[in-house]
């Protein structure tokens, strides 16, 4: 387990489209920033074991989300922090002129590319 990571520019693409640079990870959880440029709109997903928070520090978008009977969109931008449920379905979008910036809190550690199932989108992506 590191205990200092150095952060590179380099990032990889989550399933949902979006840029992704893994920050550090623990037993219990893991940390991310994920950036969408703007214009961007990720495909939307549904994780099937982890929950997620999100706390956006640049830019300005929307997320949606559906979990169960509850639906919502709401507009996001530097200071608001989101939580994804487990089984949550979920589309985010960047509706400003600069990179939309969030980092993500992720329970337990991100366990790989098969977590995220495609669902239908509730932008077009």
């Amino acid at each position: 387990m590191e205990w200092t990571r150095v952060v590179m520019e380099s990032f990889v693409r989550a399933p949902d489209g979006s840029e992704v640079r893994p920050l550090l990870e623990v037993n219990r959880g893991g940390m991310s920033q994920c950036t969408l440029p703007p214009g961007g709109v990720s495909h939307a997903v549904e994780h099937k074991t982890i929950e997620e928070i999100w706390y956006f520090i640049e830019g300005r978008g929307e997320v949606w989300r559906r979990h169960g009977a509850k639906e919502e969109v709401v507009t996001v931008e530097s200071g608001v922090c989101v939580s994804i449920p487990t089984g949550a379905a979920f589309q985010f979008r960047n509706t400003g002129d600069a990179p939309l910036i969030f980092v993500i809190a992720t329970m337990p550690p991100w366990p790989g590319m098969d977590e995220a199932v495609r669902v239908k989108d509730f932008w077009p992506a």
